[in-house]
């Protein structure tokens, strides 16, 4: 019963990590297509957007999203199928990303950032708790 619990809080982390993922996607591309001044037009305040998404910056950012989400949102498909090679690929993926999310914290001081990076300190938590325990049921030869 417990790793039944278990099992559902890991589909309900990864249900959330690939929302997340769609939302960095749609805002990749909404950054790459409308531009940054354009979104600032339509959403409020504009000082957070100016702040955070300066013109030269732009691109970066959307190809900063777009790959972000991407690559999480392959990651959870595949988790949410079992594939074997999902797991340790997933552990590194998001290990790089709490690195990455840390050393930006380093400038922003952000606590999203920390709050973001404790998440997915969880999901590899769970993710090797499932890979553990999905290894122990395949046959081995």
């Amino acid at each position: 019963m417990r790793e039944k619990h278990i099992h559902q809080i890991f589909v309900v982390s990864l249900a959330a990590k690939g929302g997340h993922a769609l939302i960095e996607i749609a805002g990749g591309l909404a950054l790459y297509l409308l531009g940054a001044a354009t979104i600032a037009d339509l959403i409020r305040p504009h000082e957070w957007v100016a702040h955070h998404f300066r013109p030269s910056e732009q691109y970066f950012y959307a190809f900063y999203l777009l790959s972000h989400g991407v690559v999480k949102g392959v990651l959870v498909f595949y988790l949410l199928r079992e594939k074997l090679w999902a797991y340790p690929a997933s552990i590194a993926v998001f290990g790089l990303f709490i690195l990455y999310q840390l050393y930006r914290y380093s400038f922003t001081h952000d606590v999203g950032l920390i709050l973001l990076s404790i998440f997915d300190l969880f999901v590899i938590y769970l993710a090797l708790h499932e890979y553990r325990l999905l290894r122990k049921r395949l046959p081995t030869h």
